[in-house]
């Protein structure tokens, strides 16, 4: 993809960037009264990669959709922090991105909860039994076809990974408060397939989170952060 010179700031914010940030107790005392219940398993997926690229929806609707589910893993920290993957450098598809744990829903799961506790077991060794879930985002549908639905949960501190080296390349995390700062959240517009596509993204010292993984967390502060 070529990019364009300019990044565009989020202009929708509510919240200004001096507000002081949530404590724990308060984040999860909003994403409880604030989350889905129950996951969005059939509706029509209100997020997506089609939000800022409208024409990505014409092409996703060609395709069969497929079930997925992502863990978004709040650890319990003094000052919160969310934990991330990237993903080994020799995949096939988004290879070197920073995600979240999670893949498709096989039948065997117990649905999208099922899938992401699997998944962050499977790649980075995360024990479900320090997993504390609050609930549901929307759904998110990528322009692959892939209808993925958040799960967001807590995570208790004293966890111990191991890596998948056949699909993780490092597990890191990032300051909460600075993942839900509007003033660090931008619009980028590049060249893809002969189209322009525009996405959300956010970096981190030199970690730069977009696509699919910064939707999602636009989408976390949009639901829980905003009045």
């Amino acid at each position: 993809m070529t990019a364009v010179p300019h990044a565009l700031p989020t202009t929708d914010a509510t919240i200004d960037d001096v507000s002081a940030p949530l404590t724990l107790e308060d984040f999860v005392a909003r994403a409880r009264a604030r989350l889905l219940a129950v996951p969005d398993l059939t509706g029509e997926p209100p997020r997506g990669d089609h939000e800022l690229t409208p024409e990505f929806r014409v092409l996703v609707d060609a395709l069969p959709v497929r079930g997925a589910a992502v863990l978004v893993p709040v650890i319990a920290r003094p000052e919160p922090t969310v934990l991330l993957t990237l993903r080994a450098s020799h995949l096939a598809n988004h290879a070197g991105q920073i995600s979240f744990p999670g893949g498709k829903i096989d039948p065997q799961d117990d649905g999208p909860l099922g899938a992401a506790l699997r998944e962050a077991e499977e790649e980075v060794g995360l024990s479900r039994h320090l997993v504390r879930p609050l609930g549901y985002l929307d759904a998110y549908l990528s322009r692959t076809g892939f209808r993925i639905v958040p799960v967001v949960a807590i995570v208790e501190p004293d966890f111990a990974l191991t890596l998948n080296p056949g699909e993780v390349d490092e597990a890191f995390e990032v300051p909460l408060d600075f993942l839900m700062r509007p003033g660090n959240h931008v619009r980028e517009t590049r060249e893809w397939l002969g189209m322009m596509r525009t996405f959300h993204a956010m970096t981190f010292e030199k970690r730069r989170i977009w696509g699919i993984t910064a939707g999602i967390l636009r989408a976390l502060y949009e639901r829980v952060y905003t009045p």
